[in-house]
Order: structure tokens, then C-alpha cells, then sequence
């Protein structure tokens, strides 16, 4: 008889990530056996498949294996790490934000959970973005799809919506939103899983406490200011205040608004 497999706990959570950063970063975290990863990771991929019975996709537990895509997860993270030490001031080096930055640990856990959503894992993405949830405050959804060099300044109360789509070079900062603002309900009452979180293109800033809702687009190089509330699209270049229209404006002295 097989041993039933076992709900990981915070702390079996917070060693997977670990070993993944001393793989993935081993002159900072240090060296890490591969192969003790490779054995943690798929008792609890397998656990998850268990737990799921028939809302997983993957027909048996028995054997089964994955094998993250690292080379890519390493790649991505150091574009979001050198997005976090470019866009802050106060950041002395790409080391201090591995460090002392919640961004890192919350993209970490991030592009790892979102390979293993891609991969059709149930339940384990849930369990290591929530796990980044509470230590940093920083909530994202493992389904969410976030580009390269995504930078997150303070980040304490961030969300992303599980249908988010945000492109490259973005760079958010503590409290913001991105939301739905309605949930579609079928003939039933059940609510249908359909794309309604917001569409950041490429160069978008979003400063603190600003709400998007909806299936909403804001175009490519747009500023959004602080403490603002937007259910519609804005257009590429455009810089968004508070009691001001959408216009079209160039920088003076440097970013920001």
C-alpha cells in the first residue's frame, strides 16, 4: 500500500524556493544538489495531482514527474531584478534587491508557479504564489502572464487578476490593482472563467493605489498616475492623472508624471 502523500507546509514551501534560488543564483544563495529539488518538487507535484482527483487533467499519480524549465525561470528573474534596480534610486545594486527586495521573492515564487501552471500542475502554483502572498503582500496569480523585466518599487498590496496579460518592461508600484469588474454567470449561476483583468502593453508604469478593471487595454509607454479608478482603455503614450483627460505628453528631467 502507498503512503498517502502529504500537504506541504509553509516552511517544506519556503525550502523548495529555496533550493530553486540557490540553483537558480548559487554565488548569492548557494550551491544546491539539483537532484534533492528535482525529488521535494515531484512529492509535491504528485500530492497536488492526488489531492485534485478528477479537476486534475493528469490521469495518474503514480510515477509521474516534471521538470522545470530553469534556464528560463533564471533568465526572466534577472530581467525583473535589474527592472527593480533600474527603475529605484534607492537601490545600490542588483544584489541588494535579491536580498533585502519583497519584488524579487514575489516574482520568484511567481515565475515558478506560472511554469508550473503551463505545465497543467494543479493546486502546487496556487500554494507557492500564496505562499509569496503572505510574505510579501504582493498577490499574483500564477495564471497571469507577465513579461520580462517586470519591476515592482515597495509592492505591499499589489494584485493581478489570474487573466492579467502584462507585457515587457512594466513597472508597478505598492497598491495597485489589477482587477475585474464583474463576473459573467451562466444560464446557471455559475461563473464563467473568461478573460476579464486588464491588458498592460509594453513601458507602462502604474503609480501606487490605482484600480484597472475590466478587460481593459493600456497602450504601450503610458503613464498612469496615482489613486485613480479606470474601467477603459487608454492609448498608447498616454499619461493619466486625477481630474485631467487622457492626452498625449512628452517628459521633462527625467521619468515620471
Amino acid at each position: 500500500m502507498s503512503t498517502r502523500l502529504q500537504l506541504p507546509t509553509n516552511a517544506d514551501i519556503d525550502l523548495l524556493m529555496s533550493r530553486i534560488k540557490g540553483i537558480l543564483f548559487p554565488d548569492v544563495f548557494g550551491v544546491v544538489d539539483e537532484e534533492d529539488l528535482r525529488v521535494q518538487l515531484n512529492q509535491y507535484v504528485r500530492f497536488a495531482v492526488e489531492a485534485s482527483g478528477a479537476n486534475s487533467s493528469i490521469s495518474s499519480v503514480e510515477g509521474y514527474e516534471i521538470e522545470l524549465p530553469l534556464a528560463e525561470i533564471g533568465d526572466l528573474l534577472r530581467q525583473d531584478i535589474q527592472a527593480a534596480a533600474d527603475n529605484d534610486p534607492a537601490a545600490s545594486s542588483t544584489l541588494e534587491v535579491m536580498c533585502c527586495y519583497p519584488a524579487f521573492t514575489a516574482m520568484l515564487h511567481y515565475r515558478v508557479a506560472h511554469a508550473l501552471y503551463q505545465l497543467n500542475v494543479p493546486l502546487l502554483p496556487r500554494i507557492i504564489t500564496e505562499r509569496a502572498h503572505s510574505i510579501t503582500g504582493i498577490d499574483i496569480h500564477p495564471a497571469a502572464q507577465i513579461g520580462p523585466a517586470f519591476g515592482i518599487d515597495h509592492g505591499t498590496g499589489i494584485v493581478i487578476g489570474a487573466t492579467s496579460i502584462i507585457g515587457s518592461h512594466v513597472m508597478v508600484y505598492q497598491g495597485v490593482t489589477l482587477g475585474a469588474k464583474h463576473f459573467a454567470r451562466d444560464a446557471e449561476g455559475h461563473m464563467i472563467d473568461q478573460p476579464r483583468h486588464p491588458i498592460l502593453e509594453d513601458y507602462v508604469t502604474v503609480y501606487s493605489n490605482t484600480s484597472l478593471l475590466g478587460r481593459i487595454r493600456i497602450g504601450h509607454h503610458s503613464v498612469i498616475g496615482g489613486n485613480l479608478w479606470i474601467t477603459h482603455d487608454v492609448p498608447p503614450y498616454s499619461q493619466v492623472r486625477q481630474s485631467r483627460p487622457v492626452k498625449k505628453v512628452s517628459f521633462e528631467n527625467g521619468d515620471g508624471i
